[in-house]
């Protein structure tokens, strides 16, 4: 039933989230200011993949378009069981979006409260902290370890001090690309105080390649207090579809279903179905050519003596020494749009992994900068 108060809450649900996702919003803002920019810009500022979608889900969107004037919904219940089937999940397990920004908003939403903070590291994706602070809710952010990964121990203890909560991982950790690894993940799992939830945001773990890097889905599987997220955004190359999935116990799936729109459009939708038919081979082919270009960057970086933290995920933050603003203040002027500031650590410049040519670009420009 929804009431004037229910109504109420959800308004403002929709007025917080629209003034968030700061990664969206700071990329608009660049492209707003496009016009005083060099014409062939080389955009690595948003993580996204510059091969786009994969060629089977670029002819299924040729083909769904002519009838795009119509909802399709009798094709949605298919649509999710693939979804689910792709990840060994049922169909009960999984709740889609608009990429995974909506269940995770929707997820923060329904699981703190005044008396139930969000609990994350600093830095980390802000999105859901974000909401939270323009829900009211409290936030406890903790510091990461030095080798800048997650401090599962204290995470832990915050939960125990606040007597439940929602703790928020992102792994590969945006914007650091650093990983929890998968013992720090089963160890947290295994040590959630009563009245706590772990939300795992994965929308980087296929960029991964070390075996310390792995899904928290099997929790799910086993009916643990944990949330996973996922998007197509990433490694399938899809932002601009918006489509994404949140895994849990079919009771939390129940909850989380009331809080999101529940519109994913039939174009999108079909891009990730062809897409998952092909899954293994996409998902193969597009990691190891990511991986290779990250590693030449890599080594060109220890080649030229500039510290970097070692990355997990499609882009890197590199130390440049000194307050990273002047990169991102002067490399637009010079044909290259690194990403945003992220304090505390604001030495670090966050790059994503383009391509090889754009890479190219990128050392040419952050050289003649970081030389000075």
């Amino acid at each position: 039933m929804l009431t004037r108060r229910s109504f109420a809450a959800r308004a403002g649900f929709a007025a917080a989230a629209a003034r968030l996702l700061p990664e969206m919003a700071y990329a608009q803002r660049a492209a707003v200011n496009a016009a005083d920019l060099p014409k062939d810009m080389v955009w690595l500022n948003a993580n996204e993949n510059p091969a786009g979608p994969p060629q089977v889900s670029l002819a299924a969107m040729r083909e769904v378009l002519p009838t795009s004037g119509r909802y399709h919904y009798q094709e949605f219940r298919d649509i999710y069981a693939t979804i689910a089937r792709s990840e060994e999940l049922s169909p009960e397990q999984i709740i889609t979006g608009c990429g995974s920004s909506e269940v995770l908003h929707t997820s923060v939403d329904l699981l703190t409260s005044a008396t139930r903070p969000l609990i994350s590291v600093a830095p980390a994706y802000e999105g859901p902290i974000e909401l939270a602070r323009a829900l009211g809710r409290p936030v406890v952010l903790t510091k990461l370890r030095e080798d800048y990964t997650a401090d599962v121990q204290k995470l832990a203890d915050e939960a125990g001090k606040a007597r439940g909560g929602l703790i928020y991982i992102c792994n590969p950790n945006n914007p650091t690309s650093a990983m929890t690894t998968a013992k720090d993940i089963d160890w947290l799992v295994g040590n959630l105080p009563a009245n706590t939830t772990l939300l795992v945001d994965e929308a980087y773990l296929h960029f991964g390649e070390s075996p310390e890097l792995k899904t928290a889905l099997p929790y799910v599987r086993q009916g643990k207090d944990v949330i996973v997220t996922r998007t197509y955004s990433k490694i399938y190359g899809m932002a601009g579809l918006r489509v994404g999935f949140a895994a849990a116990r079919p009771d939390i799936i129940e909850r989380l279903m009331p809080l999101r729109m529940n519109v994913i459009p039939i174009v999108s939708a079909r891009a990730v179905v062809a897409a998952l038919g092909d899954q293994q081979t996409i998902l193969r082919e597009r990691r190891a050519s990511l991986a290779h270009t990250r590693r030449e960057l890599c080594d060109w970086l220890r080649e030229s003596k500039v510290n970097f933290i070692e990355p997990h995920a499609n882009f890197i933050m590199i130390d440049v020494g000194r307050n990273a603003r002047e990169f991102i203040n002067t490399m637009p002027r010079m044909g290259v749009a690194p990403g945003r500031p992220f304090p505390p650590l604001d030495n670090m410049l966050r790059v994503t992994i383009g391509t090889d040519q754009e890479m190219a670009k990128f050392r040419e420009v952050f050289w003649k900068v970081y030389k000075g």
